[in-house]
């Protein structure tokens, strides 16, 4: 009886984090671009959401290029969320770029470098090649393997059909060895790229949907491919100018973009790889998709980066810039005049301003609610009616970073649903931003180098020495 061998099988679940924004799906408009109340994540801030979605509908229609956008507000109002709204919305097609603005100051390369890799970073070409496949659904595969092992190389038969025709083809070790690595086998439908020898598996056939194998549910079924079997394709490839200029400026290649040692580029070669882009357009080889670079706290930012932004939204492809900023009339970096927002008076005047508000107690209760739900925490009601109560006089971040707390609580009494007690019981663990500025009054004496007034004599220690 010949052995029974099973193949090992990995379940790969991706893992995710969650994270501040995780809960954001998109901007929650419906197709009128109209927010709805809570949608995709997205609670309150509808005013700002709707002229997000305007700007987002030109970006996709391809109307708006070479604009700014800001997103101005106080803290913890939603600007950051409505950046990631904006970047579901766009889909994977569009390139969407995220930096800190203090990013750029702390990279091994000058400040106007980075900031023209994340331009250059939003900004895709989608190529258009022909190439021709072998598309069918395969019928038999037959190795024939050396008697003894390394005595030969194997070789084989692939016999593939379509709804019209059938075909047999000789296959070599390669071949041999890409249709072991997809798992092929008879009833599978696959593509082969005939100039690389790539093998893609489409799916199973539904001829084969009633066989009696063990089949998961990630198995896609497919109709068998009509037609003839060796057919021309259209091939649309999606990268960023970026890697474009990343694969061409360094010796190892496509390999600095996983080590991340991209180094500066020479503006020589970005200008060779924008003519060779631009006659592929004047060919119809290739489309220009420009995305968005979005910038946050960009009143980091210093006056000569500022002067940078200036310049690079007047070329022909730049992309969308969004910036955000929670500053009011503050000081330019780099000198010693203020203006709204950090940023000086002509950049401002190219952008769109977008503002947030602060969120209501029923916005904060719905926001809480989406948040307990993205945490998997069961939490009753006036515990929920507590917490929010907690972000209306303190702050919505500081009410979010209680629910996993209080749960952990919850856990060590052994219950299951998160009450008043344990939101208390962190409440007094964990301390907001009012009453620790209030404890460092009561205590600033014994605290080191304390700038706060204090009154003199020897009753707080001011005027001990040192022996």
């Amino acid at each position: 009886m010949a052995d029974l061998k099973l193949s090992e099988t990995r379940d790969l679940t991706r893992i995710e984090r969650i994270g501040a924004h995780s809960h954001i799906r998109g901007l929650g408009l419906d197709s009128a671009l109209e927010p709805r109340a809570v949608s995709e994540g997205m609670v309150g801030q509808t005013s700002a959401r709707k002229a997000a979605g305007i700007i987002l509908q030109m970006i996709k229609e391809g109307r708006i290029a070479g604009r700014a956008v800001l997103i101005a507000g106080q803290p913890g109002t939603g600007k950051t969320a409505i950046a990631m709204g904006m970047a579901k919305s766009l889909g994977l097609e569009t390139p969407f770029a995220m930096i800190s603005a203090s990013e750029i100051f702390s990279l091994e390369m000058s400040k106007t470098e980075a900031l023209m890799q994340s331009f250059r970073k939003a900004i895709a070409v989608r190529i258009k090649e022909e190439t021709e496949v072998i598309e069918g659904e395969v019928v038999e595969i037959q190795i024939d393997r050396p008697a003894v092992a390394g005595a030969a190389l194997k070789t084989g038969k692939l016999t593939m059909k379509t709804t019209e025709m059938e075909g047999v083809y000789d296959l070599g070790a390669k071949m041999i060895e890409s249709l072991g690595k997809e798992k092929v086998q008879s009833g599978d439908v696959i593509a082969i790229d005939k100039p690389s020898g790539k093998v893609t598996k489409l799916g199973r056939s539904f001829s084969r949907s009633r066989d009696y194998d063990a089949i998961g549910p990630q198995v896609r079924f497919v109709q068998c491919p009509g037609g003839e079997l060796q057919k021309r394709k259209e091939i649309v490839h999606c990268v960023t100018l970026h890697e474009i200029d990343v694969i061409n400026s360094r010796t190892q290649g496509f390999l600095a973009l996983f080590t991340g040692d991209t180094g500066e580029i020479r503006a020589e070669v970005r200008e060779q790889i924008d003519t060779k882009v631009a006659e592929w357009r004047e060919e119809g080889k290739a489309e220009i998709v420009p995305g968005v670079l979005f910038i946050d706290e960009v009143h980091m930012l210093d006056i000569e980066c500022f002067s940078f932004l200036n310049r690079a939204l007047e070329n022909e492809m730049a992309p969308i810039l969004a910036v955000a900023t929670n500053r009011g009339i503050t000081t330019i970096r780099g000198t010693n005049y203020k203006s709204p927002h950090g940023i000086p008076i002509d950049l401002l005047d190219r952008l769109l301003i977008i503002t947030t508000q602060p969120y209501t107690k029923d916005d904060i209760h719905k926001i809480l609610d989406i948040r307990c739900q993205e945490e998997d925490v069961e939490i009753a009601e006036e515990a929920k009616a507590l917490l929010t109560h907690i972000g209306v006089e303190t702050s919505l971040r500081y009410a979010i970073h209680l629910i996993t707390a209080a749960a952990l609580a919850c856990q060590k009494r052994k219950g299951k649903v998160v009450e008043n007690e344990d939101i208390t019981r962190v409440y007094n663990l964990f301390l907001d931003v009012k009453r620790s500025t209030q404890y460092l009054m009561e205590y600033q004496e014994q605290y080191m180098f304390s700038e706060a007034s204090i009154g003199d004599g020897d009753e707080d220690g001011t005027s001990a020495k040192l022996p």
